[in-house]
């Protein structure tokens, strides 16, 4: 292909290119880049704010070149610091090497698995000399750490860092020089650590990777970033039927970016749809279903997408509501009870149909919780013994029967 023609496909949905000249440079050697994308197996789900990376790897991939998707086993035991306003809890290895099995699983919904190669970094961390670790931080100085705006700000406001959290990005950098990245992907809250493994590079000797940051996608909410934490989110494992509510949820406006980043709607296209719905020559929920069919396609196929879209009309039709055939069913032992009847919201989190009791709260707060076909208003409902329940969740499509003994 045309370099300029590969150059445009690349720059779609990027924030900057690190720096543009090489990466056309090294386009021209004619030969298979090492493209590095590292994730740190802290949560055991990939969302759609990940699927933005994927799919520009997916791109890489399908140009000819060779992905290094690195579970970083080792810098997960740390935790990032970034955009962190204190030290994070550090996990396990039990737990880390938990997640990065379900990460692994997860990434060839997306990446070819004949060209993609999972590499973990507790592979050279693990084994590096304590020599080796003391040359690595002679390569970096602590007033160059303290220009990345989240250590600067605790280190102003008095809140403590730790010299472990300082590492972080020396690790990350460390990563590229071991793998000799030819160019390494992040988001835009990544663009320091990325930096760092640039220098690395050349401080060892090695040339140069290219650093492409991508866009944090917004959430369901409009306003901050897509987080499993903050109940944002929309997981790239989910049904299709709950994916397609969750989509429906967002703004008009927020539309725009999700057709950008998520889909491979033409750019001239995406603009024309924009200009329908401003026009009224088309309806918002057209532009909007169009956006989700193209999204959940990319996950499922097409007769399951279109399947669960129409599913999700009739369930929310208020002049003839529907119930799926199938509903999951739990049923509570007599143990569950041994210390008194559980809360509603606390029950649901455990079985998973919430993923935190905060996202919980916010959904029954925004009237979107139905116990029996009747809206639930108080947190502190409880579930009684010897009774069947039947759990929905307002616009989503979820549904789930609790059976208590």
């Amino acid at each position: 292909m045309d370099i300029q023609v590969v150059l445009n496909k690349l720059k779609r949905g990027t924030v900057e290119i690190i720096p543009e000249k090489e990466l056309v440079e090294k386009l021209k050697e004619n030969r298979p880049l090492k493209i590095k994308a590292g994730f740190d197996p802290t949560a055991p789900d990939l969302h759609l704010g990940h699927f933005i990376l994927l799919r520009k790897l997916r791109q890489f991939q399908e140009l000819g070149h060779e992905v290094y998707f690195l579970l970083g086993d080792f810098t997960a035991t740390i935790g990032d610091p970034t955009g962190k306003s204190q030290t994070r809890k550090r996990l396990s290895k039990e737990e880390v090497l938990q997640n990065a099995e379900t990460y692994s699983n997860q990434v060839f919904k997306v990446l070819d698995r004949s060209k993609t190669k999972i590499v973990y970094n507790s592979q050279w961390c693990a084994t590096m000399s304590f020599e080796e670790v003391l040359v690595l931080t002679s390569k970096y100085n602590v007033a160059r750490l303290l220009e990345r705006d989240d250590f600067s700000n605790r280190y102003k406001s008095g809140n403590p860092i730790s010299l472990i959290e300082f590492m972080y990005p020396l690790i990350q950098g460390y990563d590229s020089v071991v793998m000799e990245a030819d160019v390494e992907l992040g988001g835009t809250d990544q663009k320091f650590n990325l930096l760092v493994g640039r220098e690395l590079q050349k401080d060892y000797g090695k040339s140069q990777q290219v650093v492409i940051t991508l866009p944090l996608l917004v959430g369901l909410d409009g306003v901050k970033k897509m987080s499993k934490s903050l109940g944002n989110y929309v997981g790239i494992q989910e049904p299709p039927i709950e994916m397609y509510g969750k989509l429906m949820s967002i703004s008009d406006e927020l539309m725009w970016q999700y057709y950008e980043l998520l889909t491979d709607v033409s750019l001239e296209e995406i603009q024309e749809k924009k200009l329908q719905v401003q026009e009224g020559k088309l309806h918002p929920k057209e532009a909007k279903t169009e956006l989700c069919r193209k999204i959940i396609s990319q996950f499922y196929s097409i007769e399951e997408t279109n399947s669960a879209i129409e599913d999700w009309s009739k369930i929310h039709n208020p002049k003839n509501r529907a119930i799926p055939e199938e509903v999951t069913t739990v049923v509570l032992k007599a143990e569950e009870f041994t210390h008194g009847e559980p809360f509603l919201l606390a029950t649901l989190t455990k079985l998973g149909f919430f993923s935190s009791n905060g996202e919980g709260r916010k959904i029954l707060q925004g009237g979107g919780l139905y116990l029996n076909e009747e809206k639930v208003t108080s947190e502190k409902l409880k579930l009684s013994r010897g009774q069947e329940y039947f759990i929905r969740q307002g616009k989503k499509g979820k549904f789930l029967k609790i059976i208590t003994e």
